[in-house]
């Protein structure tokens, strides 16, 4: 009778044991699944590069932006301001009447050094910008690029008491070597993070560069990032060259600490309808 009870026990033992184990093996299941879920991708606005348009804005700057807000861009750079600066507020609402965002400036280093930098941030409060972008830079020597470095970290750490970001734009010349590294990895290497690393695809690319590995290598220093296409046809828009698209944004959207998208367009006799093939593109591409 005993031998009996107790089987009954151990069956029931083990059939509770058995559902016990099911339960902590599906919930294992789902842990693990959750934690080999890839990072959820960010959603990244687009913006344009107004020297992409750059005569359009000087034969009528207010309908450019206008054209450039229908198109369905979320914000655009500025590469000079065309008289607009000394009205900033008025230029604030022209943005935002056309549902626009400021997303960074161009502007020379001349603009970010000493008691410019206070000028300059002032205006770009007004713009809702934090973005000060060098756009472009040479040095003779390995020893030139140290120093620009330095200087872009001092004057990072004022920019950013004043609620401003400091970068540098690529060009072509930025990847040629000084000795066993390129222009562009001595000047990163040696500034801080705070420095904004402003990669474009095409420039890039036509300097003999490498801006997949260099996204890679500079991880959250990537907050804006110019979409300039390289090869296919004279003129090419964005998607319909030869950049591999569909792994710049994978980095940019995961590791890049990318914040916007500006795509530049600098070909062609018809740069409106080059941007907007541009997004239209950009869209298909499911951005």
């Amino acid at each position: 009778m005993n031998r009996m009870w107790d089987s009954r026990i151990s069956r029931r033992g083990v059939l509770k044991l058995g559902a016990a184990g099911a339960a902590l093996w599906a919930t294992g299941l789902r842990s693990l699944a959750a934690v080999a879920e890839p990072a959820k991708k960010k959603k990244i606005p687009i913006a344009v590069q107004l020297y992409s348009v750059r005569n359009d804005c000087g034969k009528d700057f207010e309908g450019t932006i206008k054209e450039i807000g229908k198109m369905g861009y979320e914000g655009v750079e500025f590469a000079g301001y065309y008289g607009w600066d000394k009205k900033a507020k008025d230029l604030r609402k022209l943005l935002d009447d056309n549902g626009l965002k400021c997303c960074g400036t161009h502007t020379g280093l001349n603009t970010i050094k000493g008691d410019a930098l206070k000028a300059t941030a002032e205006l770009h409060k007004t713009l809702g910008n934090q973005f000060l972008i060098v756009p472009g830079m040479s040095a003779k020597d390995a020893d030139g690029w140290l120093d620009l470095a330095k200087q872009f970290n001092e004057i990072a750490a004022k920019a950013k008491e004043l609620g401003m970001r400091v970068g540098y734009h690529a060009h072509g010349g930025d990847f040629k070597k000084m000795g066993d590294k390129t222009c562009w990895e001595i000047f990163f290497d040696n500034t801080n993070a705070d420095v904004v690393m402003q990669m474009d695809m095409g420039n890039c690319l036509g300097g003999g560069g490498d801006p997949y590995a260099l996204l890679k290598k500079y991880p959250g220093r990537s907050a804006t990032v110019h979409l300039k296409e390289h090869g296919g046809k004279g003129g090419a828009p964005v998607g319909e060259g030869t950049v591999n698209w569909k792994e710049v944004f994978e980095i940019c959207e995961t590791t890049g600490g990318t914040e916007w998208y500006v795509v530049e367009h600098e070909s062609g006799s018809k740069p409106l309808e080059a941007i907007k093939a541009c997004i239209d593109n950009l869209r298909k591409m499911g951005k």
